[in-house]
């Protein structure tokens, strides 16, 4: 029965979590199967959505609300997956992979390529000694036919662009990261004395918006960070994005993932970026980074530091691979990962091409379970005065995926036309947007977000008056 297993794959995961063990029932609805695959990637999608769903609950009764019994339902969960391929803006779907993103065959075997960002695409390019403006997918194809598929990865890697060798399950699991990878929590969750100072709530909790009064500041791009923000957004929490200028993130994800926040640039390299950032963190209750670890030092962002000089604060931090191992420093995306740890070649097609999940699972599952690390850091803060840090990785989640009962979820419907009833429409700047209603609700609500997504970089880099 397919409760029984969202059961086990919650409990496993609020385990991970160690979240308490007198947490709030989860009500399950809705059908099985709709995210059809090899591995059990509805049980992890449900797990991971029904674990933020119930550290909701955690926070609502430790600001002294009761939420109720929270519902996951089956459409939702799956549409909130499926996100990037099920939204319409004006009725118009967007692609989600450039032309130069997928999988190439090499000499020995598969690599697989990230371009959708422009200087992603002009690094792949530039490391592989090919034009920029003029290389298409039969040149890029031609030109790795002639090379193995580590020597590809190692030079584009070197050159700062993103490829990765596809790797057998056997063979990423002998691998120095596949180790490291395998050695590690999937959580790493610390936690301290908060201390008396942090900024207090400005505004009271309710049973809809549990997280309302709180400031999240987002330092996330592309996906899990986004939708981890969202997911507090969701729950009421003023969530200000935060990006570098000149780097304008894929409309379609920006989209999908904005509801609910605001999004505005600042230059951290000038001193005038510089101190309007130290003004937001100061007043935030919350800071969820998703940059490669080490990479926000510079700019006094390390969750070491912040431990120090704001004890109070409730941390969360994700990554591709994890912060420990030979690719701890890489850039990577769910597609990456998806190719190096093995997915790829139990997905295989028909034609013997590498696959993928049905969705970009890894990012959507640890961009909820790191909104359920936030929620219960923000739950110990109001009960026990503590400050928390949750570290994650995309490679840490495909690897609790790979280690998940398998289980049949075949379906005879087309899983697009069952997901019709979990999808809204809203209007908003960029035109009228179809896109997947929230993947879980409390006893009372919410039932959508309280504002539409802005235009990317729109909003000014400020705290407002309130928050929810």
């Amino acid at each position: 029965m397919a409760a029984h297993r969202w059961d086990g794959a919650l409990t496993s995961l609020w385990t991970d979590l160690d979240g308490p063990d007198d947490a709030t029932d989860v009500a399950w609805s809705g059908p099985d199967g709709l995210l059809p695959s090899p591995y059990p990637v509805g049980d992890l999608a449900m797990g991971a959505v029904g674990a933020a769903a119930r550290a909701a609950c955690e926070l609502a009764a430790a600001r002294g609300v009761d939420a109720g019994t929270p519902t996951v339902d089956g459409r939702r969960v799956a549409a909130s997956f499926r996100g990037d391929q099920l939204m319409r803006v004006d009725g118009a779907a967007s692609p989600s992979f450039a032309p130069l993103s997928g999988f190439w065959a090499t000499r020995d075997g598969w690599v697989r390529t990230h371009a959708n960002y422009p200087h992603h695409r002009a690094r792949l390019l530039d490391a592989l000694g090919l034009p920029g403006a003029d290389t298409g997918p039969d040149q890029l194809a031609a030109t790795l036919r002639e090379r193995t598929a580590e020597d590809v990865e190692t030079t584009v890697t070197d050159a700062g662009g993103i490829a990765t060798a596809v790797r057998s399950e056997d063979a990423w699991d002998a691998h120095p990261q596949g180790r490291a990878v395998a050695a590690a929590p999937l959580i790493r969750r610390s936690t301290r004395d908060g201390g008396p100072g942090g900024p207090a709530p400005i505004a009271d909790a309710t049973a809809v918006r549990p997280a309302r009064g709180l400031r999240v500041l987002d330092l996330t791009r592309v996906l899990a960070g986004p939708v981890a923000t969202r997911t507090l957004a969701l729950l009421g929490a003023d969530v200000l994005r935060i990006d570098p200028p000149g780097t304008a993130e894929i409309e379609s994800q920006h989209l999908d993932t904005g509801p609910g926040k605001r999004s505005a640039t600042l230059d951290l390299r000038t001193p005038a970026g510089r101190s309007t950032l130290d003004d937001l963190l100061a007043g935030a209750h919350v800071l969820v980074t998703a940059y490669r670890p080490g990479s926000l030092g510079a700019f006094g962002l390390d969750p070491d530091e912040l431990a120090v000089h704001r004890p109070d604060l409730v941390v969360a931090t994700l990554d591709a691979w994890g912060d420990d191992g030979p690719f701890a420093a890489r850039r990577g995306f769910d597609s990456i990962v998806q190719a190096a740890s093995g997915i790829a070649l139990r997905t295989v097609r028909d034609d013997g091409r590498p696959g993928a999940l049905p969705a970009q699972a890894l990012d959507h599952a640890t961009g909820y379970l790191t909104a359920a690390s936030v929620l219960l850091g923000l739950a110990d803060r109001f009960r026990l005065g503590t400050g928390t840090t949750a570290r994650l990785a995309l490679a840490r989640t495909a690897h609790r995926l790979r280690a998940m009962p398998a289980v049949d979820t075949a379906v005879d419907d087309d899983p697009t036309t069952a997901l019709e009833p979990a999808l809204t429409e809203i209007a908003c700047a960029a035109g009228r947007l179809r896109l997947p209603r929230p993947a879980f609700r409390l006893a009372r609500g919410p039932d959508t977000w309280e504002r539409p997504p802005t235009r990317w970089g729109s909003d000014v880099p400020a705290w407002g008056p309130r928050s929810g």
